[in-house]
């Protein structure tokens, strides 16, 4: 990577941190598009190289951060000898859970869209280096272990916002039960669905 283009990639990054900060601590209709450039030290017409406006800054946090969420479950995973698919599935989603649960700020800001993080269009939309994606690990582990599944982007999808929604609600809200308490039952209704979703 040349200087220039590094350089770049270092104020695209700025904005990004600043962004997430913000919006974070103040929200995103509290923060001004002069606050996030002010405090990156950037100009206007940077972030306007960049991105659209406040919320497409914040869709583009959002994918970043749950695809870095998903890709260090994934680096985790593969230190394991894990050989069961719904064990496997398990491990990612307890993965998160826990990086989730110790990152409060981090599942405020993101809400309930952990599964912009999945999904290569959505990844690709935003990140100009195409990485390997949980979709693409749930995709192959299934094919690897022969398991046939009705229709898998949609049974990925409903088990990652299953998993959102019961992280948010859980540990931000301690609803219905704390997270630690909610796991087996939600573990369970996990491995039903992808039961449920085998042809």
């Amino acid at each position: 990577m040349g200087k220039v283009e590094e350089n770049k990639r270092q104020k695209e990054e700025k904005l990004f941190q600043t962004a997430f900060n913000l919006f974070s601590t103040k929200g995103i209709n509290n923060t001004a598009i002069k606050d996030i450039v002010d405090i990156a030290g950037v100009g206007k017409g940077t972030f306007y190289l960049y991105f659209k406006d406040k919320y497409d800054i914040r869709d583009k946090l959002i994918v970043k951060k749950t695809s870095e969420l998903f890709q260090k479950a994934i680096e985790d995973y593969l230190k394991e000898d894990i050989s069961n698919f719904d064990d496997e599935v398990i491990f990612i989603v307890n993965h998160i859970i826990d990086e989730l649960s110790q990152d409060k700020l981090l599942l405020k800001m993101i809400s309930r869209n952990l599964s912009w993080g999945i999904y290569k269009k959505v990844l690709n939309s935003t990140d100009k280096k195409s990485s390997y994606s949980y979709y693409d690990l749930f995709m192959e582990s299934s094919r690897r272990q022969n398991i046939k599944f009705k229709n898998a982007e949609v049974l990925l999808f409903i088990i990652i916002e299953m998993v959102g929604s019961t992280c948010y609600s859980s540990i931000l809200l301690n609803q219905p039960v704390s997270i630690e308490d909610l796991k087996p039952h939600l573990y369970d209704s996990i491995k039903a669905t992808l039961k449920s979703g085998r042809e």
